[in-house]
């Protein structure tokens, strides 16, 4: 509750060992139980969903995923074959991520193996989760630096995952730019579902991104990156990371050796009504003017 209170991330080495997704979950326990169940999948060229691509004479723009229902099977069989068979893989990276409340719905047969609530985080909070989310991917599927306005109880089930984390208080060093919102899309649907390319979204819409990497500083940074001190973070099988809301996160994963990564994650909603929201913005906002005015 200390570092709750404080906004300040923290790890349970473990914390997640007695629940039944820790102990049974592997790719033969999930193919068995979603089967053929339709679920959403987002589908990149390269894994970059919601990131910041260059492009033309657009300069940069925000880029989300092609999203289609698949059944389940047919998902973790193309994740597995990306991983595990690079040579005969063809087309685009799949990671099952809609972020949507999905294991209390789409995936709701696997909801059981995990509890409905992390209790320190129902006390500490004071609330319950707004959403429960279920992530499958590889080694290829990366998420680009952001923040959420969720308090994140993540908890790694098979796998790795690597955070890059970067306090509010450091707005000012990524670079937040409106970037014009993009989509990708097949090129041609009735040939083939494989080729992607980048479609500007109409109505043409901006949103607000960081475009700067703490894995690549010299690049696209500004006069305060350089004194950016990123916390990083590995979160092996059974460990979960309290990550505080706002905190801007870079992650990326390593595979099981049945070629998954697995998690869930608990998101409860930001209070809004302290001063912490107000001061985050402040910071944020002064950040930008004196950006500007430089």
């Amino acid at each position: 509750m200390r570092y709750v209170s404080r906004n300040r991330p923290f790890v349970v080495r473990k914390g997640a060992s007695s629940f039944p997704a820790f102990q049974k979950w592997n790719a033969d326990y999930l193919s068995s139980t979603m089967k053929d169940l339709p679920v959403k999948v987002a589908r990149t060229p390269c894994g970059n969903a919601d990131s910041v691509l260059p492009i033309g004479n657009e300069g940069h723009v925000f880029i989300k995923p092609h999203e289609i229902e698949q059944p389940f099977r047919h998902v973790l069989e193309k994740i597995q074959e990306q991983e595990l068979c690079p040579g005969r893989f063809a087309g685009p990276t799949c990671y099952a991520q809609t972020q949507n409340d999905n294991l209390r719905n789409e995936y709701a047969s696997l909801f059981d193996d995990v509890p409905k609530s992390i209790p320190f985080a129902r006390v500490a909070l004071e609330k319950e989760p707004d959403a429960i989310n279920f992530w499958l991917g590889n080694s290829h599927s990366t998420t680009a630096l952001h923040k959420d306005n969720y308090e994140n109880i993540y908890v790694q089930i098979i796998g790795q995952k690597h955070f890059v984390l970067l306090p509010p208080v450091e707005s000012p060093c990524v670079n937040e730019k409106s970037l014009l919102a993009a989509t990708y899309k097949p090129r041609d649907i009735e040939l083939s579902e494989e080729d992607l390319i980048v479609q500007i979204d109409e109505p043409k819409e901006y949103v607000p991104f960081a475009t700067w990497d703490p894995d690549a500083r010299e690049q696209n940074g500004t006069t305060y990156s350089p004194y950016s001190r990123p916390l990083r973070v590995t979160l092996s099988e059974g460990d979960m990371l309290y990550l505080p809301a706002l905190w801007y996160h870079k992650v990326s994963q390593t595979c099981s050796s049945e070629g998954i990564c697995c998690a869930v994650n608990y998101w409860y909603d930001l209070d809004f009504s302290g001063s912490f929201w107000a001061m985050s913005n402040f910071v944020r906002g002064a950040g930008l003017v004196s950006l500007q005015q430089n």
